[in-house]
């Protein structure tokens, strides 16, 4: 049904995702077009939605609960698109943005949450996932610095394709303690080039992403590579703090992964003067949605939503001044004094174990 969200996932003859669960079909023009690439419904999507009841046009959202599940089933339909066939990398890479800005949209701060708590040892692919944090890194910096919707999806979809060219080189750094071999070196060297070519071999034609993907290592004054500019874009800088910012919050063989403040004190120190980074670190603030805090109360909470100033967020108080679990989580203002932060914790230091879903249902929460 044209301009309803759908009830199942739509796919290519090969399992590819065309259209997510939720998503629209805008017009006869793009049911014809999934009509021409083979487009299915897996037999058993199909049967739980005509089992389910007719719901309002206006119920797009998922519910907070279920995103966790979504964003790991969207990491596989990534990691599917990014490794796909270059005839098939435009239109794969187009639904993959689709999936996963419907997910942000849902809630961005559960999105902020998924890049900054990550597991320890990851469990999926290091290059894929890095891809995605960066995007999602961008799309929250762009969205602050009030870019239109076609900057923020362009700044999205340069981000998840920056590193096109050394994926699996990315996955394989993140475990390796030796140092760069001469090819690996070299691989490193040339990947914005070669991520730029295989998007042109695939008929991407926007030149601004294109120009941004290659340039994403270039500093100002020359000092980046491979070309050394001294004249690097916008998009492009932007792509790079998200980069560094997103790999810092990643634990690797030889490193544990910083906390969010580390990483946007790293940031600040790299590029103090630039509107560009302060935008990443503003996007996320100094604790981010996901992060676990203790406040002057003595009470321990969960932050779960940013607040006017960067070191001032919403926390869900989980505990009493005691450390005892509470009942129900209490909404504090850390503007307060009485409930200031005064310390960020790992989350082992929570008294209870929560999980992703009671995590992204309290974040998740107007």
């Amino acid at each position: 049904m044209l301009g309803e969200p759908l009830p199942f996932s739509v796919r290519d003859a090969g399992r590819m995702l065309l259209l997510a669960r939720g998503q629209v079909i805008a017009d006869d023009a793009q049911l014809d077009e999934l009509f021409q690439r083979g487009a299915l419904v897996e037999v058993e999507e199909l049967a739980r939605a005509m089992q389910q009841p007719v719901r309002s046009k206006r119920r797009t959202q998922r519910s907070a609960a279920e995103l966790p599940a979504a964003w790991e089933q969207a990491g596989g339909d990534v990691r599917r698109a990014l490794g796909t066939r270059p005839d098939q990398l435009a239109a794969a890479v187009r639904s993959s943005t689709d999936l996963l800005m419907s997910l942000i949209d849902s809630s961005p701060n559960v999105a902020l949450a998924q890049v900054v708590r990550q597991p320890d040892g990851g469990g999926g692919h290091y290059g894929v996932d890095h891809s995605i944090h960066a995007a999602t890194a961008c799309h929250a910096a762009a969205r602050y610095l009030g870019w239109d919707v076609a900057a923020q999806r362009r700044a999205f979809q340069a981000a998840l394709t920056m590193n096109l060219g050394m994926l699996d080189l990315q996955a394989k750094l993140a475990t390796q303690v030796s140092p760069l071999t001469a090819l690996q070196r070299e691989q490193i060297h040339q990947h914005p080039i070669r991520s730029a070519e295989m998007l042109a071999e695939a008929g991407i034609e926007d030149a601004d992403w294109l120009e941004a993907v290659i340039q994403h290592h270039e500093v100002p004054g020359g000092a980046g590579y491979p070309r050394k500019l001294s004249d690097v874009g916008e998009l492009a800088e932007i792509l790079r703090y998200a980069d560094v910012y997103t790999a810092r919050l990643s634990a690797r063989a030889n490193r544990p992964a910083m906390s969010a403040q580390q990483a946007g004190r790293e940031l600040h120190q790299m590029a103090e003067t630039s509107p560009l980074a302060a935008a990443v670190i503003k996007a996320f603030g100094i604790f981010p949605p996901g992060s676990v805090v203790r406040l002057a109360s003595g009470e321990l909470g969960l932050v779960v939503g940013v607040g006017d100033k960067a070191h001032q967020p919403r926390v869900a108080a989980l505990t009493n001044a005691a450390g005892e679990p509470r009942l129900s989580p209490q909404l504090r203002d850390s503007a307060r004094d009485d409930y200031a932060i005064v310390a960020l914790l790992p989350a082992q230091a929570l008294p209870m174990r929560l999980s992703e879903e009671q995590v992204a249902a309290l974040v998740g929460s107007p």
